[in-house]
């Protein structure tokens, strides 16, 4: 490991937290688990910075050779990083323009595989790691309890565990409990019909006995179903598929047409798919994520209180499995992971923990008598009493002229048609008109859930003397916003990838056009919490529910009247309701 002294000269930085480090792992865990996909994916195109806290030495030498070998650190403080970083949770990613951040654990792992791939084409297997539709971790934590579970609470959670360990009795953090149970569930993949149906195949072929295996694929599997006990038929088809991926072996031979009595079968008569890994039968992102985790809690586990391994029986198959994905043990080593040789654990998890419990979930309610929309709702209220008013509307007219604007501004480039484009523009019209009698010179402006940046860019055109965020999960849409904006030569505008709990920045106007069911909510909470005006139109459609953060309805009132699902149908309407509140 080299600490380097010269200016940044790459064209992506990656900035990583630095607050002390153990044997074999960086804290906090979110670091040591980007610096494991850096060495899986073998990159070296970022330029790493450890941002260290006032308490912690900058000197270099602090950091040990073996936890990072083959990989340039440059060491500062949080005062050095860029403005837009400053803003945003660790780790982050910023482009040389230094307008451009993506922010967060799963945005940057996400983004890391992206450019490894695309700096070497060859390496295929790396967008694997993104899974089926390149959606694993995609949905954000506020929404996705599995992405919430593996990018927030089990890294938090294993932090607080390896703290409290020394010195306090022993209490297993519920998050591995439910990790545990997650393994136990069926697997549910775009093909699972077909592997359910091979299944059965193999099952009414070899009955109880060990599955008869065909062509290159028979010796590996044959080693790992050793090496962990694993000799029953339920497991067979899932490690073959599984491996058939990442290695050179061919896949189950399933050309031959099935029995009648195989292809007939009923869906509710297959057999349940098991886990391999973590999402499935597949290597993704996940599983990178959860084994410096895993592996960490397990070091504690085995040396202290070994007789608890035996609650655990799935997540040590587990991990012991993906000690056989290639290029796995290459990488740990490299980041001072020290593999453990766990006995075997031949009994089921459901028998063992009395606590374990699913990630939780939202309870499902459902109103047969309700309708949606906002008519049939209104008229809900009112038959309870409750009085629909309505304001005058604070924009009648127009006051943008789009045909004097430059072109990029107009929504028309952001790739709709031009029905919906107008609609866009009426839209637009209404929120910047308040945006605008509200914003001060110097003021501080976010678009949250910016989407293709329609909103943004015209704030950032007609208010030059304020600086506009955009923030978006979406990378795409961000890139064409930026492609717009950079169009137009606007210098007062960032765009930060990432959700909205990751954005960290004090702003004076938070604004938010159609942003998704409980987005809406999240944006006027998070303006509270910053005492900073906002300017809301919720979405149009879809299904506001209840999430970890969110309870609907809120309203007592409204909680005797209507269902917690409360539908929206149709299109705004140039008189979209605006939330206004300074």
């Amino acid at each position: 490991m080299k600490a380097i002294k010269k200016s940044l000269t790459e064209e992506e930085y990656l900035y990583l937290d630095f607050s002390h480090q153990t044997k074999g792992c960086i804290f906090p865990l979110h670091t040591s688990v980007t610096l494991f996909l850096l060495s899986y994916c073998d990159c070296k195109i970022f330029k790493i910075c450890l941002v260290v806290t006032k308490e912690v030495s900058r000197d270099s030498s602090l950091l040990r050779d073996d936890l990072i070998q083959d990989v340039e650190i440059q060491i500062i403080s949080r005062q050095e990083l860029p403005p837009i970083v400053q803003n945003c949770c660790l780790p982050a990613v910023v482009e040389r323009s230094d307008n451009f951040c993506r922010a967060g654990l799963a945005v940057v792992l996400r983004h890391i595989i992206q450019k490894s791939y695309e700096a070497d084409p060859l390496k295929k297997e790396l967008l694997e790691l993104l899974g089926f539709k390149k959606t694993c971790l995609k949905a954000c934590a506020e929404v996705s309890q599995w992405t919430r579970l593996c990018e927030l609470t089990i890294p938090l959670a294993i932090e607080n565990f390896l703290r409290e360990s020394s010195d306090q009795p022993l209490t297993i953090p519920v998050e591995i409990l439910q990790l545990e149970k997650k393994l136990s569930e069926p697997v549910r993949v775009h093909n699972d019909d077909k592997l359910r149906r091979q299944k059965l195949k193999q099952q009414k072929a070899d009955g109880v006995g060990p599955p008869v295996t065909k062509g290159k694929a028979k010796s590996k599997v044959h080693t790992q179903e050793t090496s962990e006990g694993l000799d029953s038929s339920s497991k067979s088809l899932e490690l073959k598929v599984a491996f058939s991926k990442l290695t050179v072996q061919e896949e189950p031979a399933t050309t031959n047409r099935e029995p009648s009595h195989i292809r007939k079968a009923k869906a509710s008569d297959l057999p349940p798919l098991e886990h391999v890994f973590a999402e499935g039968l597949y290597f993704t992102l996940a599983d990178i994520v959860l084994l410096p985790c895993i592996h960490h809690f397990l070091v504690i586990i085995s040396r202290k209180f070994s007789e608890k391994l035996v609650e655990f029986p799935l997540l040590a198959s587990w991990y012991q499995r993906i000690q056989e994905v290639p290029g796995v043990k290459t990488a740990a080593s490299k980041c001072g992971i020290q593999f453990l040789h766990l006995p075997k654990l031949l009994t089921t998890s459901t028998e063992q923990h009395p606590n374990l419990c699913e990630v939780p979930g939202v309870e499902e309610q459902s109103d047969p008598l309700f309708i949606g929309g906002p008519r049939p709702t209104m008229a809900k209220l009112m038959e309870k009493g409750i009085e629909v008013m309505f304001s005058p509307h604070p924009c009648p007219t127009w006051t943008l002229d789009w045909n004097v604007l430059p072109a990029a501004v107009s929504p028309k480039e952001g790739k709709m048609s031009s029905d919906r484009a107008l609609r866009k523009q009426q839209q637009l019209n209404n929120l910047v008109y308040v945006v605008t009698n509200q914003a001060k010179p110097g003021d501080r402006i976010v678009d949250f859930c910016s989407g293709g940046g329609h909103v943004g860019i015209v704030l950032a055109h007609m208010l030059p003397s304020c600086q506009v965020t955009l923030i978006e999960n979406k990378e795409l849409s961000l890139i064409r916003a930026k492609k717009r904006s950079d169009e137009l030569g606007l210098s007062n505008i960032w765009f930060i990838q990432a959700n909205m709990e990751y954005f960290t920045g004090m702003f004076n106007i938070g604004v938010a056009l159609h942003a998704c069911g409980v987005a809406t909510d999240m944006v006027i909470e998070h303006c509270i919490k910053t005492r900073a005006s906002f300017v809301t139109c919720p979405c149009c459609y879809g299904f506001i529910q209840n999430t970890s953060k969110f309870n609907f309805p809120k309203s007592e009132q409204f909680k005797k009247t209507l269902s917690y699902k409360l539908k929206a149908t149709g299109q705004n309407d140039p008189e979209d309701f605006l939330c206004i509140c300074s």
